[in-house]
Protein backbone atom coordinates (compact mmCIF):
# COMPACT_ATOMS: atom_id res chain seq x y z
CA UNK A 1 0.00 0.00 0.00
CA UNK A 2 1.34 3.47 -0.79
CA UNK A 3 0.96 6.55 1.50
CA UNK A 4 -0.86 4.88 4.46
CA UNK A 5 0.74 7.34 7.18
CA UNK A 6 -0.99 9.92 8.07
CA UNK A 7 1.59 11.02 10.42
CA UNK A 8 3.03 14.05 8.02
CA UNK A 9 2.98 17.68 7.41
CA UNK A 10 4.44 20.14 5.17
CA UNK A 11 7.60 20.65 4.97
CA UNK A 12 9.14 24.21 6.77
CA UNK A 13 10.87 26.69 5.98
CA UNK A 14 10.97 26.18 1.96
CA UNK A 15 13.41 23.18 3.21
CA UNK A 16 13.61 20.29 0.22
CA UNK A 17 15.57 16.83 0.68
CA UNK A 18 19.17 17.47 1.31
CA UNK A 19 19.41 14.60 3.59
CA UNK A 20 18.54 10.95 3.90
CA UNK A 21 18.60 9.59 7.03
CA UNK A 22 18.56 5.56 7.88
CA UNK A 23 16.91 3.99 10.91
CA UNK A 24 16.40 0.67 11.94
CA UNK A 25 12.64 -0.38 13.42
CA UNK A 26 13.97 -1.76 17.03
CA UNK A 27 10.95 -3.82 16.94
CA UNK A 28 10.08 -7.39 16.15
CA UNK A 29 8.04 -7.42 12.81
CA UNK A 30 7.54 -5.34 10.19
CA UNK A 31 3.86 -5.62 10.30
CA UNK A 32 4.28 -4.68 13.94
CA UNK A 33 6.71 -1.98 12.28
CA UNK A 34 4.49 -0.65 9.71
CA UNK A 35 1.59 -0.37 12.52
CA UNK A 36 3.53 2.17 14.46
CA UNK A 37 4.72 3.66 12.05
CA UNK A 38 0.85 4.48 11.10
CA UNK A 39 -0.71 5.20 14.16
CA UNK A 40 -2.09 8.25 14.89
CA UNK A 41 -1.10 7.95 18.22
CA UNK A 42 2.18 7.82 17.95
CA UNK A 43 3.18 10.52 16.05
CA UNK A 44 6.03 9.02 14.17
CA UNK A 45 6.26 8.37 10.80
CA UNK A 46 9.10 7.47 7.79
CA UNK A 47 8.72 7.96 4.56
CA UNK A 48 9.77 4.09 3.32
CA UNK A 49 9.78 0.80 5.42
CA UNK A 50 12.03 -1.77 4.04
CA UNK A 51 11.39 -5.71 4.84
CA UNK A 52 13.51 -7.99 5.92
CA UNK A 53 12.90 -9.51 2.15
CA UNK A 54 13.42 -6.23 0.34
CA UNK A 55 9.66 -5.37 0.00
CA UNK A 56 9.56 -1.61 -0.19
CA UNK A 57 6.56 0.61 1.20
CA UNK A 58 6.01 4.32 0.85
CA UNK A 59 4.40 5.57 4.19
CA UNK A 60 4.94 8.66 3.63
CA UNK A 61 5.23 10.79 0.18
CA UNK A 62 8.80 12.12 -0.28
CA UNK A 63 7.74 15.54 -0.94
CA UNK A 64 6.04 16.07 2.28
CA UNK A 65 7.46 15.59 5.85
CA UNK A 66 7.68 13.13 8.15
CA UNK A 67 8.32 12.01 11.49
CA UNK A 68 11.08 10.10 11.85
CA UNK A 69 14.10 12.23 12.97
CA UNK A 70 13.53 14.15 16.56
CA UNK A 71 15.51 16.22 17.74
CA UNK A 72 19.31 16.91 16.30
CA UNK A 73 20.82 18.62 13.84
CA UNK A 74 23.59 18.13 11.02
CA UNK A 75 25.64 20.94 9.71
CA UNK A 76 23.56 23.99 9.71
CA UNK A 77 20.38 22.14 9.76
CA UNK A 78 18.55 22.16 12.95
CA UNK A 79 15.06 20.48 11.52
CA UNK A 80 16.68 17.62 10.25
CA UNK A 81 12.63 16.06 9.18
CA UNK A 82 12.29 19.41 6.98
CA UNK A 83 15.13 18.53 5.00
CA UNK A 84 15.19 14.70 4.84
CA UNK A 85 14.24 11.50 3.67
CA UNK A 86 13.61 8.44 6.48
CA UNK A 87 13.73 5.10 5.74
CA UNK A 88 13.08 2.50 8.26
CA UNK A 89 14.47 -1.16 7.92
CA UNK A 90 12.84 -3.49 9.49
CA UNK A 91 15.21 -4.88 12.66
CA UNK A 92 14.82 -5.35 16.21
CA UNK A 93 18.90 -3.87 16.17
CA UNK A 94 20.28 -7.07 17.67
CA UNK A 95 20.60 -9.09 14.08
CA UNK A 96 22.37 -8.64 10.71
CA UNK A 97 20.67 -6.92 7.97
CA UNK A 98 19.74 -9.47 5.70
CA UNK A 99 21.04 -9.40 1.90
CA UNK A 100 17.57 -8.62 -0.09
CA UNK A 101 17.21 -5.67 2.31
CA UNK A 102 20.29 -4.57 1.42
CA UNK A 103 20.12 -4.54 -1.61
CA UNK A 104 16.79 -3.03 -1.85
CA UNK A 105 18.23 -0.04 -0.34
CA UNK A 106 20.42 0.15 -2.52
CA UNK A 107 18.19 0.54 -5.41
CA UNK A 108 16.39 3.03 -3.09
CA UNK A 109 18.73 4.89 -2.33
CA UNK A 110 20.15 5.83 -5.58
CA UNK A 111 16.31 6.51 -6.84
CA UNK A 112 15.67 9.21 -3.74
CA UNK A 113 19.65 10.46 -4.48
CA UNK A 114 19.15 10.95 -8.10
CA UNK A 115 14.93 12.37 -7.52
CA UNK A 116 16.38 14.69 -5.03
CA UNK A 117 20.24 15.61 -6.21
CA UNK A 118 21.40 14.35 -2.47
CA UNK A 119 24.87 13.75 -2.43
CA UNK A 120 26.97 10.32 -1.25
CA UNK A 121 27.52 12.37 2.24
CA UNK A 122 24.42 13.26 2.86
CA UNK A 123 23.08 10.00 3.60
CA UNK A 124 23.66 9.33 7.57
CA UNK A 125 22.54 7.38 10.03
CA UNK A 126 19.99 8.59 12.88
CA UNK A 127 22.93 7.86 15.03
CA UNK A 128 24.56 11.06 13.30
CA UNK A 129 22.34 13.31 14.23
CA UNK A 130 21.55 12.37 17.56
CA UNK A 131 24.69 11.01 19.05
CA UNK A 132 23.94 9.72 22.47
CA UNK A 133 20.24 9.54 22.14
CA UNK A 134 20.29 7.56 18.94
CA UNK A 135 22.28 4.17 17.99
CA UNK A 136 20.55 3.19 14.75
CA UNK A 137 21.12 1.84 12.27
CA UNK A 138 23.74 0.12 15.17
CA UNK A 139 26.95 -1.32 14.23
CA UNK A 140 26.13 -4.12 12.45
CA UNK A 141 25.13 -2.13 9.60
CA UNK A 142 27.23 -1.96 6.61
CA UNK A 143 28.24 1.75 5.43
CA UNK A 144 31.14 0.80 3.72
CA UNK A 145 29.06 -1.41 1.85
CA UNK A 146 27.03 2.08 0.58
CA UNK A 147 30.37 3.79 0.48
CA UNK A 148 32.01 1.94 -2.29
CA UNK A 149 28.22 1.59 -4.25
CA UNK A 150 28.79 5.73 -4.20
CA UNK A 151 25.68 5.54 -1.83
CA UNK A 152 27.39 7.51 1.02
CA UNK A 153 31.19 8.08 2.38
CA UNK A 154 33.97 6.34 4.14
CA UNK A 155 36.92 7.95 5.12
CA UNK A 156 40.84 6.84 4.02
CA UNK A 157 43.14 5.67 6.31
CA UNK A 158 45.84 8.26 6.74
CA UNK A 159 48.15 10.09 9.28
CA UNK A 160 47.01 12.84 11.97
CA UNK A 161 48.42 13.58 15.38
CA UNK A 162 46.66 13.05 18.70
CA UNK A 163 44.49 16.47 18.80
CA UNK A 164 40.92 16.73 20.44
CA UNK A 165 40.22 20.22 19.28
CA UNK A 166 40.94 18.93 15.68
CA UNK A 167 39.09 15.87 16.43
CA UNK A 168 35.72 17.81 17.68
CA UNK A 169 36.06 20.99 14.78
CA UNK A 170 36.64 17.65 12.17
CA UNK A 171 33.43 16.18 12.95
CA UNK A 172 31.74 19.62 13.56
CA UNK A 173 32.60 20.50 9.69
CA UNK A 174 31.57 17.13 8.54
CA UNK A 175 28.43 17.64 9.82
CA UNK A 176 28.26 15.94 13.81
CA UNK A 177 26.48 18.93 16.45
CA UNK A 178 29.35 20.50 17.84
CA UNK A 179 28.14 20.93 21.59
CA UNK A 180 28.17 17.89 22.63
CA UNK A 181 30.34 15.88 24.68
CA UNK A 182 33.92 14.33 23.38
CA UNK A 183 33.16 10.73 24.19
CA UNK A 184 29.49 10.96 22.68
CA UNK A 185 31.05 12.30 19.43
CA UNK A 186 33.58 9.50 19.26
CA UNK A 187 31.02 6.96 20.20
CA UNK A 188 29.06 8.03 17.52
CA UNK A 189 31.93 8.50 15.08
CA UNK A 190 32.60 4.98 15.96
CA UNK A 191 29.29 3.60 15.81
CA UNK A 192 29.32 4.47 11.68
CA UNK A 193 33.09 4.53 11.02
CA UNK A 194 34.83 2.04 13.52
CA UNK A 195 31.90 -0.36 14.71
CA UNK A 196 34.13 -2.29 17.74
CA UNK A 197 36.14 0.22 18.67
CA UNK A 198 37.27 1.16 21.97
CA UNK A 199 39.21 2.42 24.08
CA UNK A 200 40.28 6.87 24.86
CA UNK A 201 40.43 9.15 21.09
CA UNK A 202 43.34 7.54 18.82
CA UNK A 203 45.25 9.15 15.95
CA UNK A 204 43.69 7.22 13.64
CA UNK A 205 40.06 8.44 14.89
CA UNK A 206 41.67 11.99 13.87
CA UNK A 207 42.80 10.96 10.87
CA UNK A 208 39.49 9.27 9.28
CA UNK A 209 37.94 12.69 10.89
CA UNK A 210 40.07 15.06 9.50
CA UNK A 211 39.52 13.00 5.89
CA UNK A 212 35.85 13.57 6.51
CA UNK A 213 36.18 17.16 7.43
CA UNK A 214 38.28 17.47 3.79
CA UNK A 215 36.60 15.91 1.45
CA UNK A 216 32.69 16.12 2.64
CA UNK A 217 32.19 19.74 4.27
CA UNK A 218 28.65 19.88 5.68
CA UNK A 219 26.33 22.73 4.07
Amino acid sequence: MSFPSPNFGERRGGLRPSLVVIHYTAMASCAEARARLCDPAAEVSAHWLLAEDGAAEALVPEPARAWHAGAGSWGACADVNSASIGIELANPGDRPFPEPQMAALERLLAGIMSRWTIPPAGVIGHSDMAPGRKSDPGPRFDWRRLALAGLSVWPEPGEAALDEPAFRADLSRFGYPPDLPTPALLAAFRLRFCPGAQGPLSPADCAAAADLARRWPAA
